[in-house]
């Protein structure tokens, strides 16, 4: 369980998270709400990368702040970006090999990973394939398997069906979904398409001018007057 207690960002005179309390428990969940609402600043907060000024994030009895983002890697928390971080000249495999190595996964081990994570997002036949060559979709899936190949216990997703096709968006589904039992991670995807939400987030909280203003399971949520008047335009 992910405890989330009385979480403050503040940048300037702004206040980017207000308080945020959260008990998350199951294995996707949804984090939306309008631009500007405090998404990012939740995930960056995760990652070590936001001006705390208040709160902790608890898990396994272990508050994560605690930890430089250097550690919070090695711990087992591992994120994706809106915009892909995809080096052109580094094959897929290339990607993967240096996130291991910067987990301090033994060499003995990594060929496994690596052979593991690509057969699942489907891009065994592209791992020597250097980043320039990468189709939109295919450095999305390698960004995910970049998430993956370490067995996190955390995954954050900004995005990930930003660009993709309907035909690639049902293979993302069934990545997401089957992680948990794949790889072990638990997910918390920021994503504006709120039909990706409703597949395959279990329960999803929605922010707005940093406070949360719904959680729960994900269909109850979308249906929230105060979520349609703030995130769906009514």
């Amino acid at each position: 369980m992910i405890q989330i207690e009385n979480l403050s960002v503040q940048y300037g005179g702004v206040v980017a998270l207000d308080a945020l309390n959260l008990s998350i428990t199951h294995d996707v969940v949804g984090l939306i709400g309008p631009n500007g609402a405090g998404k990012t600043t939740l995930t960056n907060a995760f990652s070590g990368f936001a001006p705390i000024t208040g709160g902790q994030i608890v898990i396994e009895g272990m508050n994560l702040l605690d930890l430089p983002p250097h550690k919070r890697a090695r711990w087992g928390l591992s994120r994706s970006f809106q915009k892909v971080q995809i080096v052109d000249d580094l094959s897929v495999q290339d990607h993967m090999l240096a996130v291991l190595e910067a987990k301090g996964t033994p060499r003995k081990d990594r060929a496994t990973a690596v052979d593991h994570v690509l057969a699942y997002v489907g891009l065994s036949a592209h791992r020597d394939t250097k980043g320039e060559d990468l189709n939109p979709y295919q450095k999305r899936m390698t960004e995910i398997a970049k998430c993956l190949v370490t067995h996190p216990k955390i995954v954050l997703l900004d995005e990930p069906g930003g660009g993709l096709s309907e035909a690639e968006m049902q293979d993302l589904r069934r990545i997401i979904t089957d992680t948990k039992g794949t790889f072990g991670a638990q997910i918390i995807m920021v994503d504006h398409d709120v039909d990706l939400i409703r597949d395959v987030c279990t329960s999803t909280a929605v922010l707005d001018f940093g406070k949360l203003i719904a959680f729960g399971p994900t269909h109850d949520v979308l249906q929230d007057e105060a979520v349609k008047t703030a995130y769906l335009g009514r």
